[in-house]
């Protein structure tokens, strides 16, 4: 690999993990000043036109019209409900804890792939799970959450639907590349948001000028542009290095939580964070020593068997940041 090469690669996937973990502080600031159901429709609908707009240059397909179903569901997921559970639950629950709590995505992953895929599961996988989950459970109870709240629970209940577009992604996968799936799923999900938008209305010529500027660089940098230099880094990255910088995402966004918005977290919630880095990273390295055709669906719901015609790469959970799961390279002809 030329070293030209290399340091793109590395820049763009540098620029993907700071691009996903600076969204949740910006998420806290769109949330003050526009809502919880203006920000989330404004962010979707930014990020489907930008996306749209590099469909033709990315050489984005039309989706097969039987696909659409699935497309819809992923929509309905991993946009949509994910992101009114998120900004939901980022009203109370601080933008760094909201990190951690959705980190732990990946155990939602492989505990749903078990269930509607019929995936083995095997002792590592469940171990990993346990833990990553009992870290999640000492980050809601922590201090700085108020102890366990609602909140706590709606941001819980958003890494749970993101679970399940992983899962839902999974037989798109065999068939689409991951920017073209993500771009499927995100203009689903801004059609399904359309409710949202009398709320969107009324409220963006009454929201302050940052909370504009933060919606506006949610949909434009973390959502689209992430999902374009996450697809450019990734199929020229080895497997260790794209699977290891996702781990960054929790801990860079309470650094810019603490520089953006002046959060400290807890020592507890660190320490809950770390459990379930810890479990998820348990359950990557199963993952990755398994046969591409055995292996279950995973945080980014990427599918490895090979495409006799396209390129497969991993698909990005459409959110602020996607959990940190194993991110196979491209599988060529």
């Amino acid at each position: 690999m030329q070293p030209r090469l290399i340091s793109s690669s590395f820049l763009a996937l540098t620029g993907t993990v700071v691009l996903w973990a600076s969204a949740f502080p910006a998420i806290r600031v769109g949330v003050d000043g526009l809502g919880v159901q203006a920000l989330s429709f404004l962010r979707i609908v930014i990020a489907a036109v930008a996306l749209l707009l590099v469909a033709p240059f990315a050489k984005v397909r039309i989706p097969r019209s039987g696909d659409l179903p699935m497309i819809g569901l992923c929509g309905a997921t991993g946009i949509t409900a994910y992101q009114l559970l998120l900004n939901w639950g980022e009203v109370e629950v601080a933008a760094g804890t909201a990190s951690l709590l959705i980190a732990i995505v990946p155990a939602f992953s492989v505990l749903l792939g078990s269930l509607v895929l019929k995936e083995r599961l095997s002792r590592d996988i469940v171990l990993g799970s346990v833990v990553a989950l009992a870290g999640a459970a000492v980050v809601s109870v922590a201090k700085g959450t108020g102890g366990f709240t609602v909140s706590a629970l709606i941001v819980l209940a958003a890494a749970v639907v993101q679970g399940v577009y992983h899962v839902a992604t999974k037989p798109l996968l065999r068939r689409y590349t991951g920017l073209e799936v993500a771009t499927y799923a995100m203009v689903a999900g801004a059609v399904l948001a359309l409710p949202l938008a009398p709320a969107a209305w009324h409220a963006t010529p009454l929201a302050p000028v940052d909370a504009l500027v933060s919606v506006l660089y949610l949909g434009l940098l973390p959502s689209a542009l992430g999902f374009v230099i996450w697809a450019y880094a990734v199929a020229r990255l080895p497997l260790a290095a794209s699977t290891a910088a996702l781990y960054l995402v929790a801990p860079v966004a309470l650094l810019v939580s603490f520089l953006w918005l002046d959060e400290v977290p807890h020592l507890i919630e660190l320490a809950g964070g770390a459990v379930s880095v810890a479990g998820v990273i348990m359950i990557n390295r199963r993952s990755h020593g398994r046969p591409a055709a055995d292996r279950p669906a995973t945080a980014h719901g990427e599918n490895t068997r090979r495409s006799p015609h396209r390129t497969v790469e991993p698909v990005p959970g459409p959110g602020p940041v996607p959990g940190p799961g194993p991110v196979p390279g491209p599988i060529k002809e």
